[in-house]
């Protein structure tokens, strides 16, 4: 989760647990206030949920996102402690932070012609935070796993005709819902890892064990042709 980051409106409890800085007890809290008080607009807004202080809100407050917010770079994995440093990058360029998304051409041309060195000692910040910085403008949104391979697909696999339970296979995750995970396999429809089938034992939550963009192998336990259903499993 530190590596991708989580939607903090969305985050089910047991899914902040694995945010750096955060434990069930905080995660819980989250939710909470999330519930009684809608949805968080600011990342500030994590300093009004009980049990957050500002220590915490030091750790975990990047990776913790909010894609429609009152505050454009809490979309990115921009810490707010880095908010002034970047504001005055955009002020530079003459952009507006409600324009991110659409800046990643002029904030390059403007480094290229500057320098990044230039621009950090201007800043006053360290090259390496500035160019974290700058690759999270150009992609307020982006998701570290975008940058892996795609999955080795089998070449004996080209349609669902040719599946047979039994058969490993490995598929990417494309979307997790509460019943389980939609995971392409390499043909024309997407097989369904039931909750079920995850792991031996309960799991309360898909999102525990897997995530949009994952590249799992998974074995195919059943083919329904008739009505166009791949079911799959984790567990051997």
């Amino acid at each position: 989760m530190n590596y991708v980051g989580v939607d903090l409106n969305t985050a089910s409890s047991s899914l902040l647990t694995y945010v750096s800085g955060l434990n069930k007890r905080l995660a819980d809290s989250i939710v909470k206030h999330r519930e009684s008080k809608g949805k968080f607009k600011r990342r500030s807004e994590l300093l009004g949920v009980r049990g957050v202080g500002e220590k915490v809100y030091e750790q975990c407050a990047g990776f913790l996102k909010i894609p429609d917010g009152d505050e454009p770079l809490d979309s990115t994995f921009i810490h707010p402690e880095s908010y002034e440093t970047t504001n005055k990058l955009l002020d530079m360029v003459n952009i507006k932070p409600s324009e991110i998304k659409e800046t990643g051409g002029a904030i390059s041309f403007y480094i290229n012609k500057v320098s990044l060195k230039k621009v950090a000692s201007q800043l006053n910040v360290g090259e390496m935070t500035l160019q974290d910085i700058i690759e999270n403008i150009k992609k307020p949104g982006r998701d570290p796993r975008e940058e892996l391979p795609p999955p080795i697909l089998r070449s004996d696999i080209m349609k669902m005709e040719d599946l047979r339970p039994g058969m490993k296979v490995k598929g990417t995750v494309r979307n997790v819902v509460d019943f389980g995970a939609f995971i392409d396999i390499g043909v024309k429809q997407d097989g369904l890892l039931h909750i079920s089938k995850m792991k031996q034992g309960f799991v309360k939550n898909p999102s525990e064990v897997v995530a949009a963009g994952d590249i799992l192998e998974v074995t195919i336990t059943e083919v329904d042709l008739d009505r166009k259903r791949i079911s799959l499993s984790l567990v051997d």
